[in-house]
């Protein structure tokens, strides 16, 4: 997780975890506004984060995590959020033995049987998957936290309240090239890749493919997101995840949705809609 201070002179915006946005600075929340054609704009609609299993072991559901040894990196979002996980699935998340174990192990100790689950970032361990030689869709088995009824936002662009103030027209202009930059890539996929692997000569074009689609598919493209545009929230949404996340980290106050999202700097709908 990734605590900032939003009126840090350290940066003046950044991709964060929705979750973040509600920590407080000198006593008030600070404005968002998702990025890019996923932004002023919500990059993230759905949650990234989902428990892991291997097809054919002893998970055949969330309930049946309880008494089992599951992977949880310590002080990430996906081991934090795990107790409301467990309130919205209905399971008793005390009965499940979290296992401390490092993010980039996350899918050998699982691979090994060393546990029967881990809590992961999921784009990120869907290529970690690809990398050990095994299929992510055919060899395992994802359960998205948003399926299982944690229904929050997740990253998002921040900006700090005081670029906002004095300088609203660079934030417009931040927003209108993430949604710009978003409508090239959905227009033409390949061409960002050719982008990527140019400015890091060992990546892995074939693989950065799979995670790009596998992000669009499973964090970016959604019935809202559809209906509403890439980058646009929900305020009842919101403000159930704001309510989720007040309560796992016992904040003294619950922001109101428009005190945490700013929707005046969106781009035009057909900037945003796919």
């Amino acid at each position: 997780m990734l605590t900032i201070k939003p009126d840090a002179a350290i940066a003046k915006f950044g991709s964060v975890f929705r979750g973040v946005l509600f920590l407080f600075h000198e006593g008030h929340p600070s404005r968002v506004l998702p990025s890019g054609k996923p932004g002023a704009l919500q990059i993230y609609n759905q949650p990234p984060f989902a428990v892991l299993t291997k097809k054919g072991g002893p998970v055949e559901s969330l309930a049946s995590l309880e008494g089992l040894k599951v992977g949880a990196p310590p002080g990430s979002a996906s081991t934090k959020l795990f107790p409301a996980l467990a309130s919205a699935a209905g399971f008793d998340a005390e009965k499940v033995e979290l296992i401390s174990v490092k993010s980039n192990l996350q899918e050998q100790m699982l691979v090994q049987d060393q546990v029967s689950a881990s809590l992961v970032f999921n784009v990120t361990s869907y290529l970690n998957i690809l990398g050990i030689g095994m299929d992510p869709d055919t060899d395992f088995t994802w359960y998205p936290y948003g399926e299982a009824g944690l229904d929050i936002y997740s990253n998002g662009v921040m900006v700090s309240p005081k670029l906002l103030e004095e300088n609203p027209e660079a934030v417009q202009g931040l927003v209108n090239a993430i949604a710009k930059a978003m409508a090239d890539v959905l227009e033409n996929p390949q061409e960002a890749i050719d982008i990527i692997t140019a400015i890091e000569p060992l990546s892995n074009g074939e693989l950065e493919m799979k995670r790009l689609q596998f992000a669009l598919n499973n964090l970016i493209f959604s019935d809202e997101s559809k209906a509403n545009g890439i980058g646009a929230i929900d305020a009842e949404r919101l403000t159930r995840s704001i309510t989720t996340i007040k309560e796992l980290y016992d904040l003294p106050d619950t922001p109101a949705a428009e005190d945490v999202f700013d929707a005046s700097f969106l781009p035009p709908m057909d900037m945003r809609s796919f």
